[in-house]
């Protein structure tokens, strides 16, 4: 089986000491490609950078909305130049986060529309965080509907209602180990039957949101409690339970959606 993680900070300072070990682990598992998110244009660069140097990389180029307070003119040019190369394949992290509010609500409302706009301009899919924004979220998206590429709502968590509306939109939607968090993560368990076979992608967001139920053997390879792509198939493995689907045929349906999705070229997989 193959799997593509499709979001993976792997910008994060705490790959800096073994990013070459944390990238074989993976693929030795099956990870064979990863998408490197961008959260800012600084962070969007870094990300391209490391696409060139690792054929099995590929980014994307965008500004989380805890970072939009810090989006100045002339950033939106850096995005769109990144945009431009081949292993940049989306527009993003890109969104709304009214659950931390690290930025004020009409800044990350105004610097998603300007990437929601960058998206219809260069038709490359956007990659989209969400948090208690659901009902905001739907009316932008709507209001772009015309022009808007493909969209996956990463790392989803929000209610049944919004999943719903995102389905019915014909969005994707990037599932993480928070499915595997028996605290909070009962609910997404209970509903992710609900996603479309052929709208279905898998994630870590590593180092982040490490999955809860590793065996021994698992958390002995972790460094300290940081998440990483090798643990993508502990993630399937319990999409698929949740979904009474064959693991198999679940891992070939999200290799195929991300293949698609991000209209990665088969020929360097």
């Amino acid at each position: 089986m193959l799997f593509i993680d499709i979001g993976v900070n792997l910008t994060n300072n705490r790959f800096n000491d073994d990013r070459d070990d944390v990238l074989a682990k993976a693929e030795s598992v099956g990870v064979s490609t990863q998408i490197i998110t961008g959260t800012s244009p600084e962070e969007s660069e870094a990300a391209f950078k490391l696409t060139e140097h690792y054929p099995s990389l590929f980014s994307t180029a965008g500004c989380h909305p805890h970072d939009a307070k810090n989006f100045k003119t002339g950033d939106l040019s850096r995005l769109k130049h990144l945009l431009e190369q081949d292993k940049v394949v989306a527009v993003g992290e890109c969104g709304l986060d009214f659950n931390r509010n690290f930025s004020p609500q009409d800044v990350q409302i105004n610097v998603f529309k300007q990437q929601l706009e960058l998206a219809c301009e260069v038709q490359k899919p956007l990659f989209i965080h969400e948090r208690d924004a659901g009902d905001t979220m739907v009316h932008l998206l709507q209001e772009y509907s015309e022009h808007l590429p493909d969209a996956v709502i990463h790392c989803f968590t929000g209610s049944r209602e919004n999943l719903e509306q995102y389905i019915e939109m014909g969005l994707y939607i990037g599932i993480t180990g928070w499915i595997c968090d028996e605290r909070r993560g009962i609910e997404l368990a209970n509903m992710v039957d609900l996603i479309p076979d052929n709208r279905l992608m898998l994630e870590t967001d590593a180092p982040y949101l490490t999955p809860r139920d590793l065996t021994k053997v698992q958390k002995s390879e972790l460094k300290g409690n940081r998440n990483e792509p090798f643990l993508l198939p502990q993630v399937a493995q319990k999409v698929a339970q949740c979904r009474r689907q064959p693991l198999e045929e679940l891992a070939d349906n999200c290799y195929n959606n991300a293949v698609r999705f991000f209209n990665l070229p088969m020929t360097q997989l």
